[in-house]
Formats: structure tokens, C-alpha cells, sequence
């Protein structure tokens, strides 16, 4: 077996090489052979390998996924960065050995993907609120993902103003002010914010939460009740799910992808049923 360590020189500030270094030491003594790469290494050689291992946060592996969209080679994630959020809902709390073992004796399964305009993601899409969230921390030194994550969420909560949306799917058409549309494949992101509670990444699907608009006192009180996944059934939520979705404005709608920000006043976002294997 030959294992590809894939890694980002940048991800938690510089936690990713440490950690690709370490997985490699210890396939090492498995008497496994494995090459790491950093960022501006990958390229086709990746495809020759029987499988690749992703050492870094979810910029990354969002990075990763849109470099090689079309890879069918078996992947895993280990937790390298500064917003881990896919990769614990992969493998919860492990150590690196420990995840090493399980992964060298566990056969793939598929993950569904999703393609927002031109750009893939694995875990979610983010409008609005925290479209402008991630636009924050632009350019800021990340000193811990929930941390720097937390003070820009608690600056727009202050501050942000909803727009005019007019959202669009199979299963229903609305128009009006939201605070957060997410259209989540996992669980959580944020570091740790359980915004799509249900959801599943491998059940052809999106988990829809639309969020109308809420005061400043009301977003305080809230965010805590989102953060633990507790705000599907409140009465300002609005949560199905669905395949395809089409969002536009009149506006440049902020957005991030797996916490990569974008902006444009539409975007088509479909689900990618089974378009990645992983191993976890």
C-alpha cells in the first residue's frame, strides 16, 4: 500500500506539518510507505497512490476537494487545523494513532459532496449572517478556531442587518428578510456550532434552516440554543431538506463553503450523491 499525506504548510499555523510528519512516522514502523505533500505539491501524482490522507482543518480539505473533484481514490481527514468541524463528524474524538489504526483496518464508504455555482464542499454552505461572519476573518490571524470564529459572530450579532432573499427549490418558494439560510451536508461548523443537527452526509440530501430576522436580544439568547443543535423547532426556523436550492438577491449575497467566503447575487447549490469515498 502507498498512502498519500496531503497537507497545507498554513493550516493551524503550521499544526498540519507537525501532524502529517507524525502520521508518516507512524506508518513508518507499520512498514507502510507514504509521501507527503504540501499544497503547492499536489498535483496528478496524488492519483497513483492507493490512498490519500488529508492532515489539516476544513480550509483544506475544502481546498483539497476542488482541486481533485473528480478523485475516487479513498480519503481521510485528521484534524490539522483551526476549524475541524467534518472531520469530527467523521471520527468524533480520537487520537492520531488510534485513527491511524482504524483507518488502515476500515474499508471506504461513500460521502455525498456538494457544488455551490462552480465551487465543491463537503460540509456546508453558510448565507447571511454568517456569510458575513466568514467575511470577517478574512485575513485574521486565527488564534483558535472557536475563539476568533465566536468574536466575529459576537461583532455581527450587534451589527448585521438581513437582506431580501427569494429562495428556491423543489419542495417550496419563499421570498423575504432572512438572518442565516445554511444548507448543511454535516452537523456543525464554527468549531463546534451544531447548526444542522440531522443531518446525514451519505443520505443524497441537504438539511435546509432558514433563520428569520431576529432582534439583538434575541440573537444573544439564541446563540447558545444553536450552538448545541437545539433550534430546529423554534418558531423563527424554517428547516426541510431538499436536493437543489437557487438563492438570489438584489445584493451581493455573502456566503462561505465549508468556511471559505464567496459572494454573488445567485447561487445554484446541489447536492453530489456518493461522490467521495472516505474511510472512517
Amino acid at each position: 500500500m502507498k498512502i498519500a499525506i496531503a497537507t497545507n504548510t498554513l493550516a493551524g499555523s503550521g499544526k498540519a506539518v507537525k501532524l502529517a510528519a507524525a502520521i508518516q512516522t507512524i506508518l513508518t514502523k507499520k512498514k507502510i510507505t507514504s509521501q507527503i505533500f504540501t499544497e503547492k505539491e499536489w498535483d496528478n501524482r496524488l492519483y497513483q497512490f492507493d490512498q490519500v490522507w488529508i492532515a489539516g482543518g476544513d480550509g483544506t480539505v475544502n481546498y483539497f476537494v476542488n482541486q481533485y473533484n473528480d478523485i475516487k481514490i479513498p480519503l481521510c481527514i485528521f484534524n490539522g487545523g483551526t476549524g475541524n468541524d467534518f472531520y469530527a463528524l467523521l471520527y468524533g474524538k480520537t487520537t492520531t494513532e488510534a485513527q491511524v489504526n482504524h483507518v488502515l483496518q476500515t474499508t471506504p464508504k461513500p460521502i455525498d459532496a456538494g457544488k455551490c455555482n462552480e465551487k465543491y464542499f463537503l460540509n456546508g454552505v453558510g448565507i447571511g449572517f454568517d456569510g458575513a461572519v466568514a467575511k470577517g476573518l478574512q485575513g485574521v490571524n486565527k488564534f483558535g478556531g472557536k475563539t476568533s470564529f465566536m468574536l466575529s459572530v459576537l461583532k455581527h450579532i450587534l451589527f448585521y442587518k438581513e437582506q431580501q432573499y427569494t429562495i428556491s427549490s423543489a419542495e417550496k418558494t419563499v421570498e423575504g428578510k432572512f438572518m442565516m439560510i445554511s444548507i448543511a451536508n454535516g452537523t456543525r461548523y464554527g468549531g463546534g456550532f451544531f447548526v444542522a443537527p440531522l443531518a446525514k452526509a451519505d443520505d443524497g440530501l441537504f438539511d435546509t434552516i432558514l433563520v428569520k430576522p431576529l432582534s439583538v436580544f434575541k440573537r444573544l439568547r439564541y446563540l447558545p440554543v444553536i450552538e448545541k443543535g437545539k433550534h430546529l423547532n423554534l418558531p423563527f426556523i424554517d428547516y426541510y431538506n431538499t436536493q437543489k436550492i437557487t438563492i438570489k438577491s438584489d445584493r451581493p449575497i455573502q456566503l462561505h463553503l465549508d468556511g471559505e467566503y464567496a459572494e454573488s447575487n445567485e447561487f445554484i447549490i446541489e447536492i453530489l450523491p456518493a461522490h467521495f469515498n472516505f474511510i472512517f
